[in-house]
């Protein structure tokens, strides 16, 4: 589980952080002692609208790579289409709301590909304010590390670009 600096009302808590740590590294290093390897919890996060069968496949695929290097991956966007319907917005905020909660129990972020979607974005932006780690790769699960390269500096969609990009993801799932 990620761990946050701010309690529950969201005031910063820094003896309570400092002691959770502890006990999760403390945690870790039995779970190894043991011989059974331990396995971060880490949240898939990737483009879904637009081309879903597409990204959906890809999706997949980053799952995978993230469970044969030792993960237990979580990815949202695998789960909640099978029963939320992302074209009813009320629906798609759910699906969004459940896959931020499911976040909390994550020790980092994933980030995979080139292009940052609006989902994503916002999936970012709670990572970063419970400042959990986040590793960013590209396509083919090549991991980004130079900072030009990085979400830091990928295009982020501004207002009129989410406005265009939900009014054509309306469209698409209409036509």
């Amino acid at each position: 589980m990620s761990i946050s600096k701010r309690n529950s009302e969201g005031y910063l808590d820094i003896t309570a952080y400092q002691a959770l740590k502890i006990i999760s590294n403390a945690e870790e290093r039995k779970a190894k002692a043991k011989g059974r390897g331990y396995r971060p919890i880490v949240y898939i996060c990737s483009p879904y609208s637009g081309d879903i069968e597409g990204n959906t496949g890809k999706a997949i695929a980053y799952t995978r790579y993230a469970s044969d290097i030792g993960c237990i991956p979580i990815t949202p966007h695998l789960l909640f289409p099978r029963f939320l319907d992302d074209s009813i917005e009320e629906e798609r905020e759910l699906g969004i709301l459940y896959s931020k909660v499911l976040m909390n129990f994550c020790r980092e972020l994933w980030v995979f590909g080139e292009d940052i979607s609006l989902g994503m974005r916002s999936e970012i932006d709670k990572a970063r304010r419970k400042g959990m780690p986040i590793r960013h790769f590209d396509s083919a699960m090549k991991e980004i590390r130079d900072e030009h390269e990085s979400i830091n500096a990928s295009r982020m969609p501004n207002e009129q670009d989410q406005k265009e990009l939900r009014c054509q993801h309306m469209e698409e799932k209409h036509a």
